[in-house]
């Protein structure tokens, strides 16, 4: 199968998103005892669009910024820097209580130490994203986009973001954008409004044309049933969640492609990585492989910036699922938490397992 998209978009990929910066202690340490960290800009939307923008896809952020922050310089120079448009309002500070960008405090663990991760999100400034701030129909309208691309976590933010994020759903299903949602459900973030996101994802699942998400993300974010119990081997997982699946696409027929990735962690340096896809009636398996890993943080937000990148590309269905495998597991040996690929060979490289020097 193949995905039609609208001709004459400006842009192929469109990410809403509350930018921050990530603290990593160098050399594996772990968070409590590091002397000396590196500062990196983040977040799991962009992360996601890093591949198609590398990779020379035109891409656009809506977000919102700290007005006269040097965090929010750092940010616009970053986002730049990584061949992406931005827009967005510059908010007011409020004074020194007043807003900031959210820090994700994340070491990387190193061979039987996992990896930690705190989020430290007081005061964000981009729980306010509101609609008043952005022209849906200029930027869906007139400018044009292919796909446009929500996760869970900005979608279940703050209330603004959650309406924000469902207002960006019905602009794009009205031009005819492409949807795609990785439900990415966090309990703190449901944490007593469970009602409400329940109805608020739903209606966005019900439009979206790619839906991203493990069994709990499915259970969770939408009520769907799991997998029947049993059955601990791999084939019994696989074979659990095409079940589950199917209650999926019977719940949300809108949608025609399905994925997840498949991770089983060895030590924080060596996992067993692979993916699970359906398109239409075909399922494509990625059994998991043994790939070495720096660092875990941002792998499955480059699987799905490497399946887009895939679909946007007008694959075969087939490659949609090895691409994006690639670029999480390419994700795993950067310290950034997103894709940066030189280009597509380095990508593919991953996937025929050559790691030899190219000269």
């Amino acid at each position: 199968m193949s995905i039609e998209f609208r001709d004459g978009c400006k842009y192929d990929l469109l990410v809403a998103t509350s930018m921050g910066l990530r603290l990593t202690p160098v050399n594996g340490q772990p968070m409590h005892s590091a002397r000396l960290c590196e500062l990196q800009v983040t977040s799991a939307e962009s992360n996601v669009a890093s591949v198609s923008s590398y990779l020379g896809l035109p891409v656009k952020v809506l977000t919102a910024f700290v007005k006269d922050s040097p965090i929010a310089r750092m940010i616009k120079d970053d986002l730049a820097g990584r061949q992406m448009d931005y827009e967005g309002p510059d908010v007011d500070q409020g004074g020194p209580w007043g807003y900031r960008h959210q820090f994700n405090l994340a070491d990387s663990g190193r061979g039987s130490r996992g990896p930690r991760v705190q989020n430290d999100r007081a005061g964000e400034v981009g729980r306010t994203l509101n609609v008043k701030d952005f022209d849906l129909d200029r930027i869906f309208g007139e400018e044009g986009v292919k796909v446009v691309h929500l996760s869970g976590l900005i979608g279940a933010l703050s209330k603004e973001t959650s309406a924000f994020c469902l207002d960006i759903a019905r602009a794009a299903k009205k031009y005819g954008t492409k949807i795609s949602f990785d439900l990415n459900h966090r309990a703190s973030f449901w944490e007593g409004r469970e009602q409400e996101l329940h109805g608020i994802f739903s209606e966005i699942a019900g439009i979206s044309d790619v839906l991203v998400g493990n069994e709990e993300d499915f259970q969770l974010c939408l009520g769907i049933e799991g997998p029947e119990a049993g059955g601990a081997d791999l084939a019994a997982k696989i074979e659990n969640f095409k079940g589950m699946i199917d209650r999926v696409k019977q719940a949300y027929p809108n949608a025609s492609v399905f994925a997840t990735t498949l991770r089983e962690v060895v030590n924080a340096n060596c996992h067993r990585w692979g993916a699970i896809m359906a398109e239409g009636d075909d399922w494509h398996v990625v059994e998991p492989r043994e790939i070495g890993v720096l660092d875990r943080i941002g792998g499955g937000d480059g699987f799905v910036g490497g399946m887009l990148y895939a679909i946007l590309k007008g694959w075969e269905p087939e490659k949609w699922v090895q691409f994006g495998w690639a670029s999480g597991a390419l994700v795993t040996t950067l310290l950034t938490d997103y894709a940066n690929p030189a280009d597509e060979d380095q990508i593919w490289s991953i996937w025929e397992g050559n790691a030899r020097v190219k000269r």
